[in-house]
């Protein structure tokens, strides 16, 4: 028992800022992540008997850390949101943007938003502001670079339902990116 705990409180010390910068980095909310790794630690010592020794004990809890992610991320998936929005006006079936509605700036952009900090600052603003649902799919698709499949998996939804959240989401995105980067540049 001793033995445990002189274990785990070795770890605590060795893993928990790996283990913090890879939850703030799946999620983005550094009070949730914090509270990610805690519980990533209290189900390691709830269940440190089975922790056979035989591979690292950093991969062990990565792999906690992940499922506590993924159970975050269902958990905000579950509330509701209600969004009346009819999706096929912006995108083809495919996904993509139907050309007249997409964003004018956005074709004739010749620099990578992406290495624009002030445009990084309104997307994360934008992202965190779409609904739970929105926001869930979006960063397990793009962030945690989950596939579609495991991303349905893990929030027990159709692929129809995922995709249509999907659009959904980029709309959102879409409006707000334009009222807050475009309007102003």
């Amino acid at each position: 028992m001793q033995n445990n705990k002189n274990l785990l409180n070795g770890w605590v010390d060795s893993y928990t800022d790996e283990l913090l910068s890879r939850a703030v980095y799946k999620i983005s909310d550094i009070e949730n992540a914090k509270d990610i790794v805690q519980e990533t630690f209290l189900a390691a010592a709830k269940n440190i008997s089975t922790f056979k020794q035989k591979s690292n004990p950093k991969t062990w809890l990565f792999s906690i850390l992940n499922n506590k992610i993924s159970d975050y991320y269902r958990k905000k998936y579950r509330q509701d949101t209600k969004v009346n929005i009819d999706i096929s006006t912006f995108f083809a079936e495919s996904g993509d943007w139907i050309n007249e509605k997409q964003p004018q700036n956005w074709q004739n952009n010749k620099k990578n938003l992406l290495d624009d900090l002030a445009f990084i600052e309104i997307l994360n603003f934008c992202l965190e502001n779409l609904p739970d649902k929105f926001n869930s799919v979006i960063k397990m698709k793009y962030y945690s670079e989950k596939n579609p499949e495991d991303i349905c998996q893990e929030l027990e939804i159709s692929p129809t339902n995922m995709w249509q959240i999907m659009h959904r989401a980029k709309l959102k995105l879409r409006e707000c990116i334009e009222k807050g980067w475009f309007k102003n540049n």
